[in-house]
């Protein structure tokens, strides 16, 4: 099939894109580095380079706390969603029981609830469990959750029904098929949630800073939301610039991750959002 090369228009709209979405990055990067009273003075100038506001930081901010709670949350939680949701998404694409639309219907439903509508019912769960200010409160509710059960439901739905079936010919087991057929064809698929799932527990800060309020359990998204806090309780004196240059380094180092994240995975990722869009 021939495909037609972009030409130089597509390029320029490309480039300026580009630039658009880059430059708040960079701005907030080469603003940390410079002195607290520049960031106001000046801000959009580059001049004299320190690293007072990442040293200030640091000092005033329990960032690595806030990095240690999201990796363990992250880690744990999407090892739940990796295993679970693929497993729930391959029973509902090819499998029959008594009430499986009806079921998978009740699923699709739960993506309509707003967040916010069931935090007060989770947190009265929590707290009757005696969950509160744990890991358990930030990591089991939404650890599987109906998106991710209907974007695996819909990426395996496009596997052919005869490439299981000559798996059960050859003699394997449901689950050695799943593993060893259904798996290795839908690595786009689960390259795409597991980036998706990385950034929502990543980003997440409504549920966290609900159902944990002492700083032990303090994910990355709570810490940064209490900095100017931190910073004016820690430093007597500390001024709105002072403020500004350890919210910018603060911020620099928090988004490092997804970035680095997204650039590792970004071939996978589209190939995943492109295989889990149609069916068959």
């Amino acid at each position: 099939m021939n495909q037609t090369r972009p030409g130089p228009l597509q390029y320029v709209v490309l480039a300026l894109l580009a630039i658009v979405f880059l430059y708040p990055i960079w701005w907030a990067v080469s603003s940390s580095l410079k002195p607290a009273a520049d960031i106001i003075a000046d801000p959009l100038s580059i001049g004299a380079l320190t690293l007072d506001n990442y040293r200030a930081m640091f000092a005033d901010v329990p960032i690595g706390t806030g990095f240690a709670n999201t990796a363990l949350v992250l880690v744990v939680r999407g090892a739940m969603t990796m295993f679970f949701c693929p497993l729930a998404g391959y029973a509902f694409a090819k499998y029959d029981f008594p009430g499986k639309n009806l079921l998978f219907g009740v699923v699709l439903l739960t993506l309509m609830l707003p967040t916010l509508v069931l935090i007060i019912p989770l947190l009265l769960e929590m707290s009757a469990l005696g969950w509160v200010n744990t890991y358990q409160a930030l990591i089991l509710p939404g650890s599987i959750d109906a998106f991710s059960i209907f974007w695996m439901r819909q990426t395996i739905a496009a596997i052919p029904d005869e490439l299981i079936d000559a798996g059960r010919v050859d003699g394997a087991g449901e689950f050695g098929i799943f593993a060893r057929v259904v798996l290795p064809v839908i690595r786009p698929g689960l390259a795409a949630l597991a980036v998706l799932t990385t950034m929502n527990v990543y980003n997440d800060f409504v549920w966290p800073v609900v159902a944990v309020n002492d700083t032990a359990h303090q994910t990355l998204q709570v810490v940064l939301s209490t900095l100017a806090q931190n910073v004016t309780g820690n430093r007597i004196g500390a001024d709105f610039a002072t403020v500004w240059g350890e919210l910018l380094a603060a911020g620099s180092i928090a988004m490092l991750p997804l970035l680095v994240i997204f650039v590792l995975l970004q071939r996978h990722f589209i190939n995943g959002i492109l295989a889990g869009s149609v069916k068959g």
